[in-house]
């Protein structure tokens, strides 16, 4: 029996590398990067996202800088670093691998 609890925990354990692959793709504001996990049903609040983004700033994987918004007050929009695109590399490696076992272990599995 599959349990809210464990779901949020995996979901919780691939979030830093799935916002360090859309900071990748180019600039964006953090409620884009909320949107682009709740389309993927990665949902995500801002009193999860903003502590992430603050520790990946800290940790030297993420920058960011102020625009002027042309529809209230200025944005601050997230860029990967290239410390970042390393530990992105490898995340995006881990993960091929323990998918990779993963499947073997279910696959072969009995249940």
């Amino acid at each position: 029996m599959k349990t809210e609890n464990q779901i949020v925990q995996m979901r919780k354990g691939v979030l830093e590398m799935c916002i360090l692959s859309i900071i990748a793709d180019k600039d964006v504001y953090a409620s884009d990067i909320i949107d682009l996990l709740k389309s993927a049903e990665l949902i995500v609040v801002e009193g999860t996202l903003y502590p992430l983004l603050t520790r990946l700033k800290n940790d030297g994987l993420t920058t960011y800088r102020w625009e002027e918004s042309r529809s209230g007050p200025p944005r601050k929009y997230y860029q990967i670093t290239e410390s970042g695109k390393i530990v992105l590399s490898g995340y995006k490696s881990d993960w091929k691998a323990l998918v990779r076992m993963v499947d073997q272990i279910i696959s072969n599995s009995e249940i």
